[in-house]
């Protein structure tokens, strides 16, 4: 199946998703905590969160961390990929984690119900949205 999704508007073709994919770095560094149980603790404001059996993984701002004394050890950018991608497209989360490790970038995903969102090394985030732009540009932007 190609094409948008009935009624969403989300993109599952893979050549469009490339193509038109837009990648945002937002401001800030963000790191990745635990906290013990299912909640966040007051005051934070996480822009990720997913329950684990070992506690709730939190993406936060690190000055919000390092406020609430929390533990981390990876500092990243946040790349947010501008296009409506279906959340059962199939390829997008391959071909750019594939064009990103192959200049030794890590890659973290996280699929929100809108768009795909990437968490790369935080000293490398800027290089990380100019090898996407050259993918799209490739892909037939």
């Amino acid at each position: 199946m190609s094409g948008a999704s009935g009624g969403t508007g989300a993109e599952r073709d893979l050549g469009r998703l490339l193509s038109g994919m837009e990648p945002a770095l937002h401001p800030g560094r963000y790191v990745f905590t635990t906290v013990p149980g299912r909640t966040a603790p007051p005051g934070l404001s996480p822009v990720v969160t997913v329950v684990e059996d070992e506690g709730l993984t939190l993406v936060v701002e690190q000055e919000g961390a390092d406020a609430a004394r929390l533990a981390y050890d990876y500092v990243a950018g946040w790349i947010t990929l501008r296009i409506h991608s279906a959340l059962d497209a199939v390829g997008l989360t391959a071909a750019v984690a594939r064009a990103l490790a192959e200049e030794g970038l890590s890659c973290n995903v996280v699929a929100g119900f809108h768009h795909d969102h990437l968490f790369v090394p935080h000293e490398r985030a800027a290089e990380a949205v100019a090898l996407l732009e050259q993918l799209a540009e490739r892909s037939g932007r």
